[in-house]
């Protein structure tokens, strides 16, 4: 009978019904409509000036269906969801143009942008097809996704690199460069259209993680953490949204056998009963309009005598707050990754701030291809992607963790943050505000984001 109980309890806390709706989500239609109107946008913008920018005049993006190179899906119209029998892009921009020219070599066009320039009639080989095209246009660089860097430009297959190089000629196979940079410059970039949304991409986030992290989920000595991720995914597909990983809750608490701010980012935390008293830290983020979010904050859930949050752990907080203060005002434009996390924990050091920093572009994907800012395994140079300079329009997830030394659990707590923002070239602009102080369980008022 006790069990059944539980259970019940649990059926209703967990159940969604009820809750203040999320902010507007749009429907399946008119987010194609979106992305396609967004990449259409981007491809007479972005692709022209990031063409220019690393003196590129020809880029091949070549994929098989369901072997999809990661670059060529950030260019498929909303209604395809994979690359058609074997897909060839070829985008052409001639010295001084402000258009690029955008080809098809397939059976079809691929959105409004690439215009099929194959006729299988005509020709039936596609590869002697693709052949002519490209050295009819006589490329002074031709980038094809080869990459050491980057998984996201890594995409070519070693299939279709070696029937290009059949196919072309010796000369023009030496104008062969890697598209490392332009496809990172691509898929980085931010347009306006695209960033006056992103900040209603995360308040969608915002909203689900404060609806998780309360009382409208969570029985304290009945929820169990599991049972909050899994929450947080039923949420996500009830609002037809996606997520890009699966949603970690964890907690710290002061029993000195508690050992959950020494655990390693590459454990998953086991599932605990939340208890009062519990410190809870949540990682999450979901995908729309083909863009992600990557969010961590932090939630106590008061004790029977407690009213608010404690003030020690709200002062601990505040050195988070402090350190991604730290953080952002090293973000200049051609500063690289690695430099700005030197900057950042020299200042950390002179102002005794114990922890760690491993911030990263986000976007197309979650991890996204840019400036890596320190990793939470290193925290010295990153090889490669850490040489990456910063540029204007560009998204990020400021993501560190503070350690604090809180006597009243006579132990150290780790302050887990992360907040997506915009860097606009001079500064960095949080999406949605940041929290500035840890959300109580349950809610005697709003907390605090700006």
């Amino acid at each position: 009978m006790k069990q059944l109980l539980l259970n019940f309890i649990t059926f209703m806390v967990l159940s969604p019904m009820g809750f203040a709706q999320s902010p507007a989500i749009l429907t399946q239609r008119a987010q194609a409509n979106v992305v396609d109107q967004w990449l259409e946008e981007r491809i007479q913008t972005v692709l022209p000036q990031i063409m220019e920018r690393e003196g590129i005049d020809m880029w091949l993006i070549i994929s098989r269906e369901y072997n999809e190179d990661p670059v060529i899906r950030t260019f498929l119209p909303a209604t395809w969801f994979a690359a058609r029998r074997r897909t060839m892009l070829l985008i052409y921009k001639t010295q001084g143009s402000s258009q690029v020219e955008a080809l098809a070599v397939a059976r079809y066009d691929v959105g409004k942008s690439f215009k099929k320039a194959w006729d299988p009639d005509t020709e039936p080989d596609q590869w002697k097809a693709l052949a002519q095209l490209i050295e009819e246009r006589n490329p002074q660089k031709l980038a094809l996704n080869i990459a050491d860097n980057y998984g996201h430009a890594d995409g070519l297959s070693v299939t279709d690199y070696e029937q290009l190089k059949k196919y072309l000629s010796q000369a023009t196979m030496s104008k062969v460069v890697s598209g490392e940079r332009l496809s990172v410059g691509w898929l980085e970039t931010r347009t306006s259209s695209e960033m006056a949304t992103y900040k209603h991409l995360q308040t969608i986030a915002n909203s689900i993680i404060s609806d998780g992290l309360s009382e409208r989920v969570i029985t304290p000595g009945v929820t169990t953490t599991d049972d909050v991720v899994w929450w947080y995914r039923e949420r996500i597909k009830e609002l037809k949204l996606d997520t890009w990983f699966q949603p970690t809750v964890d907690i710290q608490r002061p029993d000195p056998e508690s050992k959950e701010h020494l655990r390693s980012f590459a454990v998953r935390p086991e599932s605990q009963v939340i208890m009062p008293g519990d410190l809870l830290h949540i990682d999450f983020g979901i995908t729309y309009l083909r863009l992600n979010t990557d969010t961590q904050q932090l939630a106590y859930v008061l004790k029977p005598d407690e009213k608010e949050v404690p003030n020690y752990l709200n002062d601990a907080f505040k050195v988070g707050n402090r350190l991604q203060d730290i953080l952002t005002s090293q973000f200049i434009t051609g500063r690289t990754g690695n430099e700005v996390l030197k900057a950042t924990r020299s200042i950390m050091e002179k102002e005794g701030i114990k922890g760690s920093i491993y911030s990263h572009p986000m976007g197309y994907h979650g991890h996204a291809s840019g400036p890596t800012i320190g990793m939470w395994d290193n925290q010295g140079d990153t090889k490669g992607a850490g040489d990456y300079p910063l540029f204007p329009n560009t998204a990020y997830a400021i993501e560190l963790n503070a350690v604090v030394f809180v006597k009243e659990w006579n132990k150290e707590v780790r302050i887990m943050l992360e907040e997506g923002a915009f860097f606009d070239g001079e500064k960095v602009t949080y999406l949605d505000g940041r929290q500035k102080e840890i959300m109580a369980i349950p809610r005697h008022r709003n907390y605090l984001r700006n």
